[in-house]
């Protein structure tokens, strides 16, 4: 299976994902990371491993259909079983929803569907469930769709959340959890054992 991630900034669940992979554990074979941030720690990650790193963002191509189309033929071109999102925050267009239907992944720092949704994402999931006074929390690994954070979900883990608790150290002990979750999903999809939804 191979595996194209997207990623904006720091890539630590693409470094889990390539770990597993380099190890035999992920029967899967990494084959581009498509960033729209040049200066992201993700791309340092993925030259280290080797991995072919394309730029696409609103400067590359000023048209998001263009920008969408790209997306799409870089993939296409990687040969890409499954997409991986990991930590990309920009809205994927219609026409790589729609080619990758299905067969895009994402992990999310919640237990969703509570804690997601447009706007939320990184420190501020874990200050509405600090706040919220959530007794657990955890990540999520779902599909994505043409909605914020809607998209079936595959798997789940849950992490007690203690009263010491600051959405800061909640967001480190979470990030951690998804380092096991996300790569251990991905190792089920490969060998069948999880059955994605036919197109």
């Amino acid at each position: 299976m191979k595996l194209g991630f997207l990623a904006s900034h720091g890539g630590s669940n693409m470094q889990a994902i390539i770990d597993q992979c380099l190890s035999g554990a992920i029967a899967g074979k990494p084959v581009i990371l498509i960033c729209n941030n040049p200066n992201a720690i993700a791309v340092e990650r993925a030259r280290d491993a080797q991995l072919p790193v394309e730029i696409l963002n609103g400067r590359t191509h000023a048209d998001t259909d263009q920008l969408d189309r790209q997306m799409e033929k870089s993939l296409l071109e990687a040969g890409v079983d499954l997409v991986v999102l990991a930590g990309y925050m920009k809205k994927i267009g219609p026409t790589t929803l729609s080619t990758f239907s299905n067969r895009i992944l994402n992990i999310h720092p919640s237990l969703l569907p509570k804690f997601g949704g447009q706007g939320m994402f990184g420190i501020r999931v874990h200050e509405a469930v600090v706040a919220a006074g959530e007794p657990q929390s955890g990540a999520t690994v779902h599909l994505i769709d043409n909605g914020y954070d809607q998209g079936q979900i595959i798997r789940q883990a849950i992490l007690k959340v203690d009263t010491s608790d600051t959405p800061a150290t909640l967001q480190k002990r979470i990030l951690g959890l998804e380092h096991i979750l996300y790569p251990n999903t991905i190792a089920e999809i490969a060998s069948g054992k999880i059955k994605l939804p036919v197109n």
